[in-house]
């Protein structure tokens, strides 16, 4: 990224957000697109063409003061205000107005709902179904569930699930994954249980020369349970996906 050489030290801006940080004793701000910086943070963008509305390094945004460059040389300690930027994105305080911080939490909350509509079901129904997000925004709010402005979606949506888990208010139980385990029935003599001990329900079991078992699993579990049988048969025993229960 090249650095626009602008004239004087005032810049006008308009509807900014801005991310400010102290170094040295001294304010350094830099203006940018809200949703840009999630998503440096997040490591998927890194063109900081993309993030800044532009590209320069200011004491005052609102007031379009420019810092001077000897100032964040001396307080960074380089000369690349690439590095200068990026450094203020990292470990700088986003700024956000009443306006925005109003329609960023309303967003964000309908984005918890919808996650948390996909990752779980009614286990009181049968077969299991999903809630409707309006269903989970509810539960949100009778909870007292209370969205924060700067963590990820997903993360608040794990938090919300553990909580309508432990109450009454919404039944809810995270989408199952349906798997067929299949291995020679001299391995599952030795670790069977070890292997039904990393499931939640068994549908189905065979023996033969082979033991084959459908069972229902959390998602998180499919890693360590396909490490565990490779492992315990050498191998030879296989893991595969059924697709979901309820999803």
């Amino acid at each position: 990224m090249s650095i626009n050489k602008q004239p004087g030290t005032q810049i006008k801006l308009t509807n900014v957000s801005i991310v400010r940080t102290k170094k040295g004793g001294k304010r350094f701000e830099i203006a940018c697109y809200q949703n840009k910086v999630s998503e440096f943070r997040s490591g998927v963008e890194t063109d900081l063409s993309e993030i800044l509305q532009i590209e320069q390094v200011f004491t005052n945004v609102p007031k379009g003061q420019v810092a001077k460059k000897e100032d964040w040389q001396k307080c960074f300690a380089t000369d690349d205000i690439n590095k200068v930027i990026e450094e203020i994105l990292r470990k700088g305080e986003l700024q956000i107005n009443n306006l925005e911080r109003t329609h960023h939490l309303s967003s964000l909350s309908r984005e918890i709902a919808t996650i948390v509509s996909e990752m779980t079901v009614d286990p009181t129904t049968t077969p299991p179904r999903k809630h409707t997000v309006g269903m989970v925004e509810k539960a949100m709010a009778e909870v007292g569930f209370s969205v924060k402005a700067d963590r990820p979606a997903k993360a608040q949506a794990l938090e919300l699930i553990k909580k309508l888990s432990d109450g009454e208010v919404l039944p809810v139980r995270r989408v199952r994954m349906r798997v067929r385990i299949t291995m020679p029935s001299k391995d599952a003599k030795r670790c069977k249980e070890k292997v039904l001990a990393e499931t939640e329900e068994t549908e189905e079991e065979e023996t033969g020369t082979e033991w084959e078992v459908i069972v229902q699993i959390n998602p998180s579990s499919f890693r360590t349970l396909t490490d565990l049988v490779n492992t315990e048969t050498k191998g030879k025993g296989r893991v595969e996906s059924m697709g979901s229960v309820g999803g």
